[in-house]
C-alpha cells in the first residue's frame, strides 16, 4: 500500500490513557497526546459497542477541530467491559470496584474498545470508526484478593476495573482476541484503519529503516 502523501502526518492520540500511549510507543509510534474535554456521561447508545464507538468519535473529533496541521492523523479511543449486557467503565469508588470484582470473578466478560481515526492529508479530510472486542476470563479470586487489589487504586483508573499489563494481570486467566485491545487500543485494527486513510503503519515508526 502506498501512502497518499510523501509527508509523514503528525500522529495525535486523543486520550489521557498512559496504557494506550505506551502501547503505541512500544510498537514504534510516538504520538503527541492531546486530551479532549468531552463529557463522557452525556453520551448514551443502544449498546455497549455503539457507546464506545460514539465516545471514540467524540474525543477524536473534539481534538481534530483544535488542530491546523496540514498532515494530520488523530486517534480517539474509548473502552468498556461488557458483562450481562451492561457497560462497565471506570468504577466510581473503591466500594463499587469491590462489588464489581465480586461479580466478575470466575466469569467471562467482553472488552470493547472504540477507535475513531480522522485524517487530513493533501487537503482531504477523512474519518473512520471501528470497534475491537476481546473476550476476557477472570480468575475466581477470593474477597481478600479483591480488597487488596482495590486498595492499590489501580482498578479505579481503568475501564472494567482491571488491567492485564499491571497488577491485575494475575487475575485474568484467559484472553481471546487482541490483548492490546484490553489495554485500550487494538494495534492490528488501527493498522487497517490507517491503511484506509492511505497511511502505511511502518511509515509512522519513529525511526523507520533508511530514514
Amino acid at each position: 500500500m502506498t501512502s497518499r502523501s510523501a509527508v509523514r502526518p503528525r500522529l495525535v492520540l486523543a486520550s489521557a490513557s498512559p496504557g494506550r500511549r505506551q502501547t503505541l510507543t512500544s510498537a514504534g509510534l510516538h504520538p503527541d497526546v492531546v486530551v479532549s474535554a468531552v463529557d463522557e456521561d452525556a453520551y448514551t447508545a443502544p449498546s455497549v459497542v455503539a457507546l464506545v464507538a460514539a465516545l471514540a468519535k467524540a474525543k477524536a473529533s473534539a481534538v481534530f477541530d483544535t488542530l491546523t496541521d496540514p498532515a494530520l492523523l488523530v486517534v480517539g479511543c474509548d473502552s468498556m467491559l461488557e458483562m450481562d449486557g451492561e457497560p462497565m467503565g471506570k468504577p466510581g469508588s473503591p466500594e463499587q470496584a469491590v462489588e464489581r470484582w465480586r461479580r466478575m470473578r470466575g466469569r467471562t466478560g467482553w472488552l470493547h474498545s472504540g477507535h475513531h481515526v480522522i485524517s487530513r492529508i493533501d487537503g482531504v479530510v477523512d474519518a473512520t470508526t471501528a470497534v475491537a472486542t476481546t473476550e476476557v476470563v477472570f480468575a475466581n479470586i477470593d474477597d481478600a484478593e479483591i480488597e487488596a487489589y482495590v486498595a492499590t487504586g489501580e482498578p479505579l483508573r481503568v475501564a472494567g476495573a482491571f488491567t492485564i499489563d499491571g497488577l491485575g494481570g494475575a487475575y485474568v486467566t484467559t484472553v481471546c482476541g487482541d490483548p492490546h485491545n484490553v489495554v485500550g487500543i487494538s494495534l492490528p485494527l488501527l493498522r487497517r484503519m490507517f491503511a484506509e486513510h492511505g497511511v502505511a503503519w511502518h511509515t509512522l515508526w519513529a525511526n523507520p529503516a533508511g530514514s
